[in-house]
């Protein structure tokens, strides 16, 4: 059993000693017998290069390429071949952890980019250097708000993702502060609740466009949770900020969310990019890097990381997070996706995201197998009810390779609409539906 283990007989002996065992299975006799495998691991022999190589071909093979008609977090958006080209160059790949300002100017150059890019897409004053997922940035937000306002809890929307609201609990377990879910009223955050239970909280979190892929309306919502000092959180998905009113319009104090839809590939689920940006006077509560611009000795141009608000370098009972690090080369290819796409692309591909989903919307009701189950304004994402077998439904489209919608309630439906999927690729669908039995 010890084959893989990298130490010699000698120095497995000598360990042992020290500490007074007499085998490697001593250390683990306090896992009771019943939890331990019974046999030994069936692990195949060593393979040679080539046979290797074959072996992992065979494995890819089985992968199918789905046409894709899901989100709820993770959307099959279009990434130019550039992205990937340029943020595999060499220099981005072995890219230096930017503590020594003078060796890491390049990596330190293209956070500052990617953060001006977040505060003007977000319009907030300052950004850090991305978060670990939208997710993360969400429960990151909640532990600003509670180091800047003392308070211990906080109302969280549940039209927010539910497995984003899952990170929220898990990471205000660990610090102690109490989740409050605000209750959904028609598929929008119950603002009625809010009015009656923000004193005393340290804030609100919403999502827009939420779960649902419905656009809330949170006009006027920062006045009343700020005269009750609270914070507004708003977590806003990347391709929405093109088209929607932006945290800053809404007079949010913390914007966060994913920005996996700005030039990062599905990838079986992650590595994604969750974005964080505040106002000026929360800087000082916000966790990870941010990079700021100078000049050096001899009046050039020089990058810097201005803040770290990091716990190896302040002692850990005053750091705001446990946050080590930042996504860095995905933040690159955001910061590669917008620059090439420009102000117009990102507009653009927002708008066919929005129309292609309302064109299925409509097209879905007109077979009379969905019916609406909410009547307001959505984005690129929508619900839809059914009385079929919703199994048997994506199974079938499953057949066809077509990786249908998510089911979130027994006969409900979420679908998901990107600038990806054409006409043809949305009247196939339609097609399917009407051939389904």
């Amino acid at each position: 059993m010890h084959k893989y283990l990298p130490h010699t007989h000698q120095e497995i002996k000598e360990m042992l000693e020290k500490i007074g065992a007499s085998s490697i299975d001593d250390l683990f006799d306090k896992i009771p017998k019943s939890l331990k495998i019974k046999k030994d691991y069936d692990i195949p022999e060593a393979m040679g290069d080539d046979e290797l190589t074959n072996h992992m071909h065979d494995l890819a093979n089985k992968n199918q390429e789905l046409l894709i008609f899901r989100g709820a977090g993770s959307y099959d958006h279009y990434t130019p071949s550039a992205v990937k080209a340029l943020i595999s160059r060499q220099e981005f790949l072995t890219s230096y952890t930017p503590y020594q300002p003078e060796v890491a100017q390049g990596t330190l150059q293209y956070i500052f980019e990617y953060q001006s890019m977040v505060t003007e897409l977000t319009q907030m004053d300052v950004s850090n250097a991305s978060m670990y997922d939208g997710s993360t940035a969400t429960a990151e937000a909640m532990f600003m708000a509670h180091a800047q306002t003392g308070k211990k809890e906080i109302l969280v929307s549940s039209t927010l993702n539910p497995r984003i609201i899952d990170v929220i609990k898990t990471y205000a377990h660990y610090k102690g502060l109490i989740v409050t879910l605000i209750p959904e009223k028609d598929g929008v955050t119950d603002i009625d609740f809010i009015k009656d239970n923000i004193q005393d909280k340290m804030g609100v979190i919403v999502a827009n466009p939420n779960y649902y892929g419905i656009i809330e309306d949170y006009n006027g919502l920062a006045d009343i949770i700020h005269e009750a000092g609270g914070l507004f959180v708003i977590n806003q998905e990347g391709q929405s900020l093109a088209l929607l009113k932006t945290p800053g319009e809404l007079d949010a104090d913390i914007a966060c969310g994913d920005l996996q839809s700005l030039g990062i590939p599905l990838s079986f689920g992650g590595a994604y990019i969750g974005y964080l940006a505040t106002k000026q006077k929360y800087v000082r509560k916000m966790p990870g890097r941010i990079c700021g611009i100078t000049t050096d000795v001899d009046g050039k141009r020089a990058f810097v990381l201005t803040l770290q608000a990091r716990e190896q370098h302040i002692r850990r009972a005053k750091a705001n997070s446990n946050i080590c690090s930042n996504q860095s080369l995905n933040a690159l290819a955001v910061t590669i996706y917008l620059s090439l796409v420009g102000k117009e692309g990102f507009v653009k591909f927002a708008k066919e995201s929005l129309n292609g989903a309302h064109y299925l919307y409509n097209k879905l009701l007109e077979t009379k197998k969905f019916e609406k189950v909410y009547d307001k304004p959505f984005f690129k994402e929508f619900v839809l009810k059914t009385n079929f077998n919703v199994e048997k439904f994506n199974n079938y489209l499953l057949d066809q390779g077509i990786l249908g919608p998510l089911q979130i309630k027994d006969d409900q439906l979420l679908f998901a609409v990107t600038e990806k999927r054409t006409k043809a690729e949305l009247d196939l669908l339609i097609e399917k539906v009407v051939n389904f039995k």
